[in-house]
């Protein structure tokens, strides 16, 4: 049987195997290895051990040798090198006014190859970058895209917990999340809320992701009917990390019991409908409010069952106010009087006969 070494370039990097060659290694001793990119500088981290051959899908590399003082000073030496790349090149880029950021730079071991990391919204065409990168640094220049995840794998930072990037700290490979696995765990859809860093949705949504499911295979489903130590009620919440359901007793009550307590009814699972308000034209309906999202009552045994997912009115009628009889000798007549029409010019013959058409005379007085 073959033996393999398991070897990691970055920290929380994809581990690569190799044929130790018979050298003796341990974990975390650092070697030198041949990659597609040239000399390579890794370090061990799953001690050399024998597998099957069947298990070896392509031909292994071999390893250098084990890494010496003069490997570890030379990658040192490149290492402080990247920050100079990186600024330089980012000059030629914003000269070129081309639609990329940059991200980091790396250096292998020996310096013949400089790779630029960067991120754009759409396809860049660097030919012209590379070629006046490769004159300036005497390197073999590469240019690789990637996307927001591995962005934030490579710059690092804090997530919304308040502990390193799950993707910079040990995580080896991204794995497929869905907004499926908010749903299943009851979390805010809210986008910022359930994203991360890299503006994706966080790693961490699949952890607990295959918990919720089992546990909530083994739990009654919402909008069933069940038995408990209070009376029949609907289920209406459930709480799978407490075992628990919540339920609206047909007693106008709502409680909360453990899975174990509750006993599910033979019944059709019937969603709980939506009861609204209808107040007419006219009405002044202050104390009647809507309940939202209550359980369907029982079913009478002679009336058929609401259907699935019906809209119930409930209509309030309120009597009118009564109309106030006014007498028109209670007010001074220029007010009950009707309004001339507006088409009209008011004149003393459409005047209502109770305003006086002209003014009194005034009698004389003899003079004395």
């Amino acid at each position: 049987m073959p033996d393999i070494v398991g070897v990691r370039f970055k920290m929380a990097g994809k581990v690569y195997y190799f044929d130790p060659a018979g050298i003796e290694l341990k974990v975390y001793d650092h070697v030198v290895v041949q990659t597609a990119r040239g000399v390579e500088l890794g370090q061990v981290t799953i001690a050399p051990k024998q597998i099957l051959a069947a298990d070896i899908t392509a031909e292994l590399k071999s390893i250098v040798r084990k890494a010496t003082e003069e490997d570890l000073k030379r990658a040192q030496d490149y290492a402080a090198k990247e920050n100079f790349a990186l600024t330089e090149c980012n000059k030629i880029v914003l000269r070129m006014n081309l639609p990329m950021k940059l991200v980091i730079a790396e250096y292998n071991l020996d310096g013949s190859r400089l790779t630029f990391y960067f991120t754009a919204d759409e396809r860049v065409d660097f030919r012209e970058l590379v070629r006046e990168l490769t004159s300036f640094f005497k390197s073999r220049i590469e240019l690789r895209q990637i996307g927001p995840r591995d962005q934030a794998k490579m710059i690092g930072g804090m997530g919304r917990c308040g502990r390193l990037l799950c993707c910079s700290s040990y995580l080896t490979e991204f794995n497929p999340v869905s907004i499926k696995m908010a749903k299943e765990q009851d979390l805010p859809l809210d986008p910022m809320k359930i994203s991360g860093v890299c503006g994706r949705l966080q790693c961490c949504l699949a952890y607990e992701s295959s918990m919720y499911h089992d546990i909530k295979a083994e739990m009654p489903k919402r909008g069933q009917r069940v038995s408990t130590p209070s009376g029949d009620g609907w289920i209406t919440g459930i709480y799978p990390l407490k075992e628990s359901v919540m339920v609206d007793l047909d007693s106008q009550t709502r409680a909360e019991f453990p899975v174990a307590q509750i006993k599910v009814i033979d019944a059709p699972v019937v969603i709980p409908p939506k009861i609204t308000e209808t107040t007419h034209l006219g009405d002044t309906a202050t104390d009647h409010k809507p309940v939202m999202n209550a359980p369907p009552p029982a079913a009478p045994v002679n009336q058929p069952e609401t259907p699935a997912g019906a809209v119930i009115e409930k209509s309030v009628v309120i009597k009118p106010p009564v109309a106030l009889e006014i007498k028109p000798n209670a007010l001074p007549p220029a007010v009950v009087a009707p309004a001339a029409p507006l088409h009209n010019q008011a004149t003393p013959e459409n005047l209502p006969p109770t305003i006086p058409t002209e003014a009194p005379k005034l009698e004389e007085k003899p003079q004395a």
